[in-house]
């Protein structure tokens, strides 16, 4: 149960500045707790999932795609975008099989998570997939992946060296990590 605190900021004002296909952005006037006066900057987004797909000889897939805010390539799990209206669970079987042209009999939801609370709204949905089948990718016209399938001991490496680099899938590993150490326990 969450604890009400009186830490709350009122919206006074709301100006959409941007309208996209992935995001919009908006200016919120906000009355402070002292009340004062802030300005927020805010990215609306209607949500993602993220898939951490083992293989039967316990491997990740993962894809390795190139990031145009950062300008370079990096090594991420199989990822995407809620249609509008599309079910978290839905998403993530759609994204893993066009990513990676895999398909999972069974998918596990480990956690949902704020990507950006201090300036996004963006929800992620990670799942588990395994008793996996090899398919044919089918990723969207304008993305181009690596399908790779990475041991534990990679997947530190691929952290330790940057490659893998953004939060879920760094979250994801260290999920990996955790439920093996908790096997063994």
């Amino acid at each position: 149960m969450m604890k009400e605190t009186n830490l709350h900021e009122k919206t006074v004002s709301s100006e959409t500045i941007y309208e996209g296909r992935v995001i919009t952005v908006k200016i919120d006037e906000v009355r402070l707790p002292n009340g004062n006066l802030a300005k927020r900057e805010i990215v609306n987004h209607q949500g993602a999932v993220a898939v951490l797909a083992f293989t039967d000889d316990d491997r990740m897939l993962a894809v390795r795609q190139f990031r145009k805010p950062l300008e370079r390539t990096i090594v991420e799990i199989p990822a995407g975008k809620l249609e509008r209206g599309e079910e978290p669970l839905a998403c993530a079987k759609r994204e893993l099989e066009e990513e990676t042209g895999y398909t999972a009999k069974t998918y596990e939801h480990l956690s949902s998570f704020y990507t950006s609370p201090g300036f996004a709204d963006e929800l992620l949905h990670l799942y588990i997939a395994t008793d996996l089948t090899a398919g044919v990718a089918r990723p969207d016209e304008d993305e181009f992946v690596e399908v790779l399938h990475v041991t534990l001991p990679e997947a530190k490496e691929l952290l330790a060296n940057g490659e893998i680099c953004d939060a879920k899938t760094v979250l994801a590993v260290y999920a990996w990590e955790n439920r093996k150490l908790s096997a063994n326990a």
